[in-house]
């Protein structure tokens, strides 16, 4: 039977843990263990969990590392084969590890999956953060079945079909130990906010598949780490979406997709401040800037990866179809259905 270590990183996070912690709890499935993986809280949550829930294995961590440096540190607690990174403000379906587990015995070679994530709040349509799988387009941007820029589908069944993913939502990915362990984890230069979608990138330079479990169920809350349209926020996807591009787009694509990429972000700098904007205009700007700083670095990385590539054979995923900016805004193509053709996975 395949077995998992839940892993739950909470900081400060009390109250979600008293929401929903009971739900992955109290899951009908008979080889897991759950980790609460503390970001050095102040709020007596670990002092909860203890009380309440004894079975819960505590990772007390004396710091705040973030997402990818808390869950990376949290690892070292699990003892079984398939690791899955929950957010705290998860409430799953009894089943979801269940029907998880069956896709798995049928997929041996994927190495990352992602369950259909819906809102807690509309629980009748997917949630922004995942949906029903992630994808990428031509110049970087990631969307989702069911999610494309900030419109969201109701869930009607549309993509109830298993299918190969470019990444998988961190608020609730499943993958094997020793492959996340051969990753080297989430790269902790992005603290929080795509590194999901990097580690799942450089898992597919090496010919890892990463498939979407329509039959696996949560339900997210979403927005706690970082309210949406606040400067932080905005700061963190414009970097980090830039750290993922460097050190993982294919070389022969390098210098047209960031050069356009380049005037989209000044475009939307421009437009931030024409609407009144400034703070969303200063986060562009200043994520810019702090590349600087880390591109050395960067280009290491990125060394790497091509090292990676040519050492397994792989081939590093082919940026392609939708341009998602020209379609969403002009073509007016709000669903992934009415997109051009996705990429090829």
């Amino acid at each position: 039977m395949t077995s998992f270590s839940i892993i739950i990183l909470n900081w400060n996070g009390l109250d979600h843990l008293k929401n929903y912690l009971s739900s992955v709890v109290n899951t009908n499935y008979q080889n897991f263990e759950v980790i609460l993986a503390d970001n050095g809280s102040t709020d007596a949550s670990i002092e909860w969990v203890e009380k309440e829930y004894p079975s819960v294995k505590i990772a007390a961590l004396d710091n705040n590392y973030f997402f990818a440096g808390g869950n990376n540190r949290a690892i070292q607690w699990a003892d079984n084969d398939w690791l899955v990174f929950l957010n705290n403000d998860v409430e799953v379906a009894p089943d979801w590890l269940t029907k998880m587990a069956a896709m798995i015995d049928k997929h041996a070679s994927v190495g990352i999956l992602q369950p259909k994530i819906r809102s807690l709040n509309q629980p009748t349509h997917f949630e922004y953060a995942g949906a029903a799988g992630g994808f990428i387009d031509r110049y970087g941007y990631p969307y989702c079945r069911g999610r494309i820029l900030n419109i969201v589908e109701e869930d009607l069944g549309q993509y109830d079909d298993p299918t190969l993913l470019d990444w998988a939502s961190g608020a609730a990915m499943f993958t094997r130990k020793d492959l996340f362990e051969q990753l080297e984890g989430f790269d902790e230069d992005f603290e929080m906010h795509m590194e999901e979608i990097d580690l799942c990138w450089r898992a597919r330079n090496m010919g890892i598949q990463i498939m979407y479990c329509p039959e696996s169920i949560v339900f997210h809350l979403g927005g706690g780490s970082l309210t949406e349209g606040s400067y932080k926020k905005i700061w963190y996807n414009y970097r980090n979406n830039w750290f993922m591009l460097l050190k993982n787009i294919p070389t022969h694509q390098l210098l047209g997709t960031l050069g356009l990429r380049y005037v989209l972000d000044i475009i939307a700098g421009i437009k931030a401040m024409l609407s009144g904007q400034f703070h969303e205009a200063k986060a562009i700007l200043s994520a810019h800037l702090s590349l600087l700083a880390k591109f050395p670095k960067l280009l290491v990385k990125r060394k790497i990866q091509e090292s990676i590539i040519h050492r397994n054979k792989g081939q590093r995923k082919q940026l392609g179809a939708p341009f998602l900016v020209w379609e969403f805004f002009i073509l007016s193509r709000k669903t992934y259905s009415e997109l051009s053709t996705n990429q090829t996975n």
